[in-house]
């Protein structure tokens, strides 16, 4: 009897050390995939806030250039539709945004969806993944890209004119008049009222 339960003692250790070492495998898999995970979740918020910030970089630019032509009594439907913008800092915008969130852009440009200008930023994290089971892990850079779009929220009749008292009609039942016979800097309303930036789809 002694003997017998010595035999199946021996035969138990090399089953559990086995089962140990595919366990901690396991285990060491499951962090690799959640380092890659975590880089590639801390990419896409990096991607998404620099597309973001150039859309909101034009966005101001829309606000100047709509708040100076009311005022100087110019032509200013262009600039409320959102067409007039240059976006001539909307990549250094990108690029600050990209840093704080210790990456860097690697891609930039304009672009169009819907109908609606934005801007697509593509980005490299400068950190790796990190030391895993998974060969090359350490050297890799997570990368991610994001397009945010600009787009008006308010409107006038078509045949309002720029010169006259003008009641403009926005998005969410709001309502505002600008008079350009009696207007000053800082009259318009909140950017976020006038265009909309977000995330496209």
């Amino acid at each position: 009897m002694r003997r017998r339960l010595g035999s199946d003692s021996g035969q138990t250790l090399p089953i559990y050390i086995w089962m140990t070492g595919i366990l901690l495998f396991v285990a060491f898999a499951f962090f690799a995939f959640a380092q890659a995970a975590s880089a590639r979740n801390g990419a896409q918020t990096a991607a998404d806030a620099a597309a973001l910030a150039a859309a909101q970089d034009a966005r101001d630019e829309l606000m100047d250039g709509l708040e100076l032509a009311i005022g100087e009594g110019e032509d200013w439907h262009d600039w409320l539709a959102g067409d007039e913008f240059t976006g001539g800092g909307a990549r250094g915008a990108a690029d600050t945004l990209a840093a704080e969130n210790d990456s860097t852009v690697i891609g930039f440009g304009p672009t169009e969806v819907n109908g609606y200008p934005g801007f697509r930023a593509e980005i490299e994290t400068l950190y790796t993944v990190g030391d895993s089971i998974i060969p090359g892990t350490e050297t890799q850079h997570a990368k991610a890209e994001a397009t945010a779009i600009l787009k008006p929220r308010c409107d006038v009749a078509p045949s309002a004119d720029s010169k006259e008292v003008v009641e403009f009609d926005c998005d969410g039942g709001e309502s505002f008049e600008i008079d350009p016979e009696d207007f000053a800097s800082g009259d318009l309303p909140d950017a976020s009222v006038l265009f909309s930036v977000h995330l496209a789809d």
